[in-house]
């Protein structure tokens, strides 16, 4: 079903980093999907600083095709920040967002464009069966659990940057000012009418992804401290809950001395007692330098990503 009408422009958004093998099939199967939609589109391939030959392989697809714009960032900012620097340089009324290694299918946004017609201003890609491995599944399900819990905003580990979003919900997303980017957290936020459905989900035909365990808890720590003060509530909660428990064993220990039951003060509680306080202390103190930390990075106010060279 083909939409002639010129003022209907999709833009394809899509971070890449090692993904040198998969571009050029990419491409191919995109212009495929594409065309049966809409003639007026354009493809912004974001080059995260890839140690492959992710830009190479770009150029050559924009040396034969003027729709396909390639952004080349100055070094590897992070996928999030490589989404930022395409959904910044896209103009299309519908952006869609989607990994470059072929694991998000492009036949499937025919399916997301055409549930945008019932009136949905965000529709999510829903991969229920996913195709990674068993740690960075359950990892992933455990981090949108707590990270639901911490913000207050629904999350589900089965929906990721896969999706189809209008240019207000992209407008509203690039006004917010956050040094952390995180993509599906910050679509959650800026609200709008959305919804999902289910896409198939591809295993990764060649390579490994990018994102080992310590790379996704850093980004866990980054996410949440970024996006919610809940923790900050939490340790306040803590801290009264201790004082409390304090008071109760003060009385409960004054009481046993009343009634002589106290012959010897031993040592162990104390040092329990130290212990314990000191942990917590040093605990609480993390969790306030941590917020302090991305204080000190937004005073800054460094560039989110910068731009190495822009082609078409």
């Amino acid at each position: 079903m083909t939409d002639s009408s010129n003022n209907i422009l999709i833009s394809i958004v899509i971070p890449t980093y090692k993904c040198e093998c998969f571009i050029s099939k990419l491409y191919k199967r995109l212009t495929a999907t594409l065309k049966k939609i809409s003639d007026n589109y354009e493809i912004i391939i974001v080059n995260d600083c890839s140690p492959l030959n992710d830009w190479q392989e770009i150029k050559k697809i924009t040396d034969i095709d003027n729709k396909v714009k390639g952004i080349d960032l100055s070094r590897n900012f992070g996928q999030h920040q490589a989404i930022t620097a395409g959904i910044e340089n896209s103009k299309g009324n519908w952006v869609i967002v989607m990994d470059g290694d072929l694991q998000d299918q492009p036949e499937e946004i025919t399916k997301l464009y055409n549930k945008t017609k019932e009136g949905y201003e965000i529709v999510f890609g829903q991969r229920l069966r996913r195709k990674d491995s068993f740690i960075k599944k359950n990892f992933s399900k455990l981090f949108y659990f707590v990270l639901g819990y911490l913000t207050g905003t629904k999350q589900d580990s089965s929906i990721g940057n896969f999706g189809i979003y209008h240019r207000n919900v992209i407008n509203a997303i690039i006004s917010m000012k956050d040094n952390t980017r995180y993509f599906p957290t910050m679509v959650r936020w800026v609200g709008f009418k959305q919804t999902s459905i289910e896409v198939i989900h591809n295993d990764r035909e060649n390579g490994k992804t990018s994102y080992s365990l310590k790379k996704l808890i850093n980004l866990a720590l980054d996410v949440m401290i970024a996006f919610s003060d809940k923790p900050l509530r939490l340790t306040v909660k803590l801290g009264l809950l201790i004082s409390l428990m304090s008071v109760i064993y003060t009385i409960y220990i004054f009481i046993k001395f009343l009634m002589n039951q106290i012959l010897i003060t031993g040592w162990a509680s104390v040092i329990i007692s130290i212990w314990f306080l000191s942990g917590l202390i040093i605990f609480l103190l993390g969790i306030i330098g941590l917020y302090i930390g991305k204080t000190f990075e937004k005073v800054k106010d460094r560039p989110i990503y910068i731009i190495r060279e822009i082609v078409n």
